[in-house]
């Protein structure tokens, strides 16, 4: 990755135009920079390619396809540079992850990997009707916007055959990922729209039943899977709507005329995922909890209220009633427009802390604004800072990291475990209260009728190195926070060891902490991490419901007989494809 900066000039600038801020990725064909093109002022995913091999030509096409596709799920590109070493082009900068890291973190959940996969059919139905065929959809190179809603961009198109142009390949070889190559391509056919149907009725198959319907110990094995065709995704997820279970398994038709076309798909998806909400309603035993629905849409509000309430509560500057009246107001406007009640809940206090101090409402106030664009892309979590609010009276701070952990960003998990605590202690300072962990009483901040704001941050500063317990804690709950996705994929044992570690760590820096609630705190995160961690082991197989777990003992006993030549099982409904079929055609 170094390699691809050495063309930059003694002004740190790349082909004079380009500043790199952060690497974002590597792979097989090169390297991806953050970067801001100080031209036009915007920041850029530089791509950076050696060049070497067929990679100038595969360069030259993957920028060509990615400028003409001026589609929402496609990711643009600006062009296409060189210099003597090197290919570079630069791409819209799209915070997020690719799919592939959002499956194996199990954040998308049924509804949300069918939308991914209608957005991607949107953008693939886009791009055949410009004459491309991507060839090589995948996962990894689908992006999955950092945003509150599924929102997902299809990019490298390095691979792709575009209509009126020569192949970049030759007779025999097949371009792309084995794992999601259609049998049509593996018997030496060209690669049509169809293709790119079945890789993404590959991905759908994975993301709803947890794992690959082809992948074996061996490419060889491998194809020769592809070639019979997948099992019908109904023997992985029997509890799954007949529609939804038609159009994957259409979606997979071995003969590729017989497959939908991407817009036909794209359609049928999403109205089997309307119908299938409708069924939603009705009981169906489960194994498990699924703790997603409710509080992405009722926490965001619950907490907007809290802060907005408590701030106007806690420093007298408003009328009595008032509290209860912007807590309604936030909440209300947080359920409506995430960022706006995230705004509007961060300016509540400014007024009551100038009339605390002005210095500290001008203090606050720059911290408000660098919070909001830091919490901009989730801004319907962007208050869980507040937690420690309620948390930090019954000495519970330690499960802040608990909260903040399905923050996607370990940035913004550090950033809100933080705010919690400092928040919670600059409070003590202020009313005289117990200092978190320590349980000693806060000396006051020194900070009233401070006109400046630096003469505020000293004084914040000053009292925090006077109680040091709470600066250790908050800088060892952060580094909690940051490590609590990996410890989750752990076993019980690691999880206990992880457990152990902390509570050791917080009383070697508050020995005075109280027992009670550090052993609630140690109690409650094993527990938590126990249940994440078996849950992401469960993923693999998506146990959801005693009929699917009868259904994927039943696949994989078919798996069994079909490698030893035994029966295969029937593989799709012909008579739901024939109508999905019928409406690609409309």
């Amino acid at each position: 990755m170094s390699s691809a900066l050495e063309p930059m000039q003694p002004s740190g600038l790349v082909l004079g135009r380009y500043r790199p801020l952060r690497p974002l990725g590597t792979g097989g064909s090169g390297s991806v920079w953050l970067a801001r093109d100080e031209q036009s002022g915007i920041e850029v995913a530089l791509k950076i390619i050696p060049k070497e091999g067929h990679a100038e030509s595969r360069a030259e096409r993957e920028a060509e396809a990615a400028t003409r596709l001026r589609h929402p799920h496609c990711l643009r590109a600006y062009g296409l540079e060189s210099d003597d070493k090197h290919l570079y082009i630069p791409y819209e900068y799209v915070p997020g992850s690719t799919l592939r890291h959002s499956l194996r973190r199990g954040e998308l959940g049924d509804a949300g990997a069918i939308e991914a996969a209608a957005q991607v059919l949107d953008g693939l139905a886009f791009a055949h009707e410009q004459g491309i065929v991507h060839r090589d959809v995948k996962p990894s190179n689908i992006l999955v916007a950092e945003v509150e809603t599924i929102s997902v961009r299809l990019f490298d198109f390095g691979l792709a055959q575009i209509a009126d142009a020569d192949t970049l390949t030759a007779v025999g070889d097949v371009p792309g990922t084995l794992a999601y190559i259609s049998p049509e391509r593996l018997h030496g056919e060209t690669a049509g729209p169809p293709a790119d149907v079945w890789a993404v009725g590959v991905l759908l198959w994975e993301a709803l039943s947890g794992h690959h319907p082809f992948w074996r110990d061996s490419p060889l094995e491998t194809g020769e899977e592809i070639k019979t065709g997948a099992p019908s995704i109904r023997e992985a997820r029997p509890d799954l709507p007949d529609r939804l279970v038609a159009a994957v398994d259409a979606a997979l038709s071995v003969d590729p005329a017989q497959r939908p076309s991407a817009a036909a798909l794209s359609g049928e998806l999403r109205a089997s995922r309307q119908k299938r909400t409708v069924k939603a309603d009705r009981p169906r035993p489960s194994l498990r909890l699924r703790p997603k629905v409710v509080p992405a849409k009722a926490l965001a509000p619950a907490l907007a209220a809290l802060v907005a309430g408590w701030a106007t509560a806690a420093f007298p500057f408003y009328p009595a009633r008032w509290p209860l009246l912007f807590a309604a107001l936030a909440a209300g406007l947080t359920a409506a427009r995430a960022r706006l009640g995230l705004a509007f809940t961060l300016a509540v206090p400014i007024f009551p802390l100038g009339n605390l101090s002005f210095g500290l409402a001008v203090a606050y106030s720059a911290l408000a604004i660098g919070w909001l664009a830091l919490m901009w892309g989730d801004a319907r979590r962007g208050l869980l800072f507040g937690s420690g609010i309620v948390l930090a009276p019954l000495g519970l701070l330690g499960l802040t990291p608990l909260v903040v952990v399905r923050v996607r960003s370990g940035v913004r998990r550090v950033a809100h475990v933080l705010a919690a605590v400092l928040v919670a202690g600059v409070a003590a300072g202020i009313h005289g209260s117990s200092v978190p962990f320590s349980g000693a009483r806060a000396a006051s901040l020194g900070i009233a009728e401070s006109e400046h704001p630096i003469a505020v941050a000293q004084a914040a500063w000053s009292w925090l190195l006077a109680t040091p317990a709470l600066g250790v804690e908050a800088l060892l709950l952060a580094a909690v926070a940051a490590a609590l996705p990996l410890v989750a994929r752990q076993g019980d044992f690691t999880i206990a060891i992880f457990v152990g570690a902390l509570l050791v760590a917080t009383l070697v820096a508050a020995p005075e902490a109280a027992a009670v609630p550090l052993v609630v705190t140690g109690w409650v995160t094993y527990l938590v991490l126990t249940l994440r961690s078996r849950r992401e082991r469960e993923a693999s197989s998506d146990v959801r419901s005693l009929g699917t777990l009868l259904g994927q003992t039943r696949a994989r006993f078919a798996d069994r007989l079909k490698a030893a030549g035994g029966q295969r099982w029937p593989q799709a409904q012909r008579r739901s494809a024939s109508r999905i079929r019928q409406a690609g055609a409309r």
